[in-house]
């Protein structure tokens, strides 16, 4: 079986030194659709040196190695096709503000294997600590077709919730550029389903996908920028599952629902809270993109 579930789980975390700058995250903040418009003063936070504030989501390419995806498929006891990998789901816990610029050490280990008959899925966690302690904690769910079936544990349900009951309290759309995918390969995720038409078409799609990360990414800067007034360091956790595909050339409708916590100076008043996000395509009658999206603040 391509999946060994007993030793994805008995090896150790593997370790690697990453680093950081400027550049790095105005490619990214690129790459997830900021700077425009381009003069815009709440824009130039996310693209302008000077000014410069980093969305929290960053940390999913901090340090340019591969993503939680590809960089599951590299773990002991796994040995898969590319072309048959989904990505499920992703978490972000901080505990800390990300800095402009910064060196860590990322410890990456399999913490679940589960068995949903037909497809296998891993959880691949990375801890990230730098000189004055933890950063941030990312973990990533992957989806392996066609590997399930071994008798293993089943794991949580993989169904998406519907959106919270009533009216969303904002609605934002965002446009996706046609090249939004191959800017956001620059930060590291080669993954040519977001590039090749061939190998789109061998992974069961008309044509190469937005990367499920670049479409994080743009929600987590929606929600920011409209119920937290661009206040990077106020996001704490940060949550998904990728329900659906984007297309370059597509819109991003964001349909966000709040809930208050306590203090003041926040959505509502709020100083803590949690906001319920549903993401869909416009162009193909709301098809679902993102779900069970939960973005916590404080």
């Amino acid at each position: 079986m391509p999946v060994d579930a007993a030793g994805a789980l008995a090896a150790a975390p593997r370790v690697r030194e990453i680093a950081w700058d400027h550049k790095d995250v105005q490619l990214y903040h690129l790459g997830v659709g900021a700077g425009r418009p381009a003069t815009d003063p709440r824009e130039l936070r996310y693209t302008l040196e000077s000014r410069l504030h980093v969305l929290p989501s960053f940390a999913t390419v901090a340090g340019g190695g591969a993503p939680g995806v590809i960089g599951t498929l590299s773990a002991p006891g796994v040995d898969v096709d590319l072309a048959r990998v989904l990505h499920g789901g992703q978490r972000l816990r901080l505990h800390r503000p990300v800095p402009v610029r910064g060196r860590a050490s990322a410890a990456s280990r399999v913490v679940a294997v589960y068995d949903k008959g037909t497809a296998a899925v891993l959880v691949l966690r990375t801890e990230v600590t730098d000189a004055d302690g933890p950063l941030w904690t990312d973990e990533a769910e992957v989806f392996v077709r066609g590997e399930g079936g071994w008798g293993g544990e089943r794991g949580p349900s993989g169904r998406p919730s519907p959106p919270p009951a009533g009216p969303p309290d904002q609605i934002v759309e965002r446009a996706v550029r046609e090249d939004q995918a191959l800017l956001y390969r620059l930060c590291g995720d080669w993954n040519p389903l977001h590039a090749d038409p061939e190998f789109a078409a061998r992974a069961g799609f008309e044509r190469p996908v937005l990367h499920g990360l670049c479409t994080y990414g743009a929600t987590l800067k929606a929600v920011v920028d409209t119920l937290l007034d661009g206040d990077v360091t106020r996001v704490r956790d940060y949550r998904t599952r990728f329900a659906g595909v984007v297309y370059p050339g597509e819109t991003l409708r964001v349909r966000m629902w709040w809930t208050a916590g306590t203090g003041s100076a926040g959505p509502g008043g709020a100083r803590t809270g949690e906001v319920r996000v549903a993401v869909s395509a416009v162009e193909r009658d709301d098809a679902p993109v993102l779900a069970d999206t939960v973005v916590r603040y404080g």
